[in-house]
């Protein structure tokens, strides 16, 4: 197997079974608190719970976010959470398909449209390879796959722990506005657990990308992920920033009024009662991944579909006690912020 295969690999087994959330840095989520309405006047059947995400409407505001690819225990894992997604009518999320770059024979780790024949499929790519390639070769990378639209991912705080990571993330803000410019695929740009202030959101918007992940700290930490991998110095450094990013609301939060056509919050969404607050505060859709990976993990298929139409029928039973009939009701369903999270947003600079 090759030196990223390993990689990879190793990335499965440490979400999984390892220590690598957060430890002391929250979401902020439950700093959100959402008003109770004893008299919704509705019917539980009423609660529409639908969504358009990049294109694609969905029986839900979920997707499985990005884990895997480029291996065979990876394409497998892929095909079988795609399934998931295509059942329940919710979004997936393919991992870094950088391995396929190097290897092409790895693409059918990252081919899901036989199990996801009508549901949102995103594919992936770092930015440091997106530039190198081109717009129209990431257009070509996400055809081969079958993805709808394509993450271009943003995590130079892992890159800088990771043994052989990336070190120049010179050219950034202008190699975004030249994917955008000429992609006939829609981007979505995302962390991959660090988050991101409104000063990013806003280079991102202005670059001409109208899609955004937050993916904000609280939930599971590459940097821890690497750090476990790491030897020697960039081991201590991955100590030093295991704690680091912004949080998730708060990344929600300051990216909400900047007009994206899809926001989506991811990083520690674990509930039902998460999406709903995510939501409330101007998300589109959340994405899981960890919680995802850890019911396949014990439970197979099955016990991935347990966790997530568990997390629908919960997400339902939330919008009614808000008096909410549908997502865009949460959205202007009174609510009262506090904490950590209402500092986030009075002191944060809008740049």
């Amino acid at each position: 197997m090759s030196d990223i295969g390993e990689r990879k690999e190793d990335h499965l087994e440490l979400c999984a079974t390892g220590d690598v959330g957060f430890h002391r840095t929250r979401t902020l989520l439950d700093d959100v608190r959402l008003i109770h309405d004893p008299l919704p006047d509705l019917a539980l059947e009423e609660i529409d719970t639908g969504c358009t995400v990049l294109g694609k409407r969905l029986r839900a505001p979920l997707l499985i976010s990005a884990m895997t690819g480029g291996t065979p225990r990876g394409g497998r894992i892929n095909q079988d959470l795609a399934s998931v997604a295509e059942e329940l009518g919710i979004g997936f999320a393919l991992g870094s398909q950088r391995p396929m770059l190097e290897d092409g024979s790895l693409a059918w780790t990252y081919s899901v449209r036989e199990q996801a024949s009508t549901t949102l499929v995103v594919g992936n790519l770092g930015l440091w390879q997106a530039r190198r390639l081109g717009a129209d070769e990431v257009g070509r990378l996400a055809a081969r796959v079958g993805a709808d639209a394509v993450a271009i991912h943003l995590n130079p705080a892992q890159e800088l722990v990771q043994p052989g990571g990336d070190r120049d993330f010179r050219d950034g803000r202008r190699a975004l506005a030249e994917l955008a410019a000429g992609s006939a695929v829609p981007l979505v740009v995302k962390e991959t657990g660090c988050g991101m202030g409104a000063g990013t959101a806003r280079v991102v918007r202005e670059a001409g990308i109208a899609n955004l992940d937050v993916a904000g700290a609280g939930g599971t930490s590459w940097v821890a992920v690497e750090t476990a991998r790491a030897r020697g110095g960039e081991r201590g450094l991955g100590e030093l920033l295991r704690e680091w990013g912004v949080p998730t609301a708060a990344a929600v939060a300051l990216a909400a009024p900047l007009g994206f056509d899809t926001l989506i919050a991811s990083g520690g969404i674990e509930t039902a009662l998460d999406a709903a607050r995510a939501i409330a505060l101007g998300a589109s859709a959340v994405g899981l991944a960890r919680p995802v990976l850890r019911a396949y993990w014990t439970g197979g298929v099955p016990g991935v579909r347990r966790l997530l139409a568990g997390l629908i029928d919960s997400l339902r039973a939330v919008l009614l006690l808000t008096g909410s009939k549908d997502l865009a009701s949460l959205r202007r369903a009174p609510r009262v912020v506090t904490g950590e999270l209402a500092q986030w947003i009075d002191q944060s600079p809008r740049l």
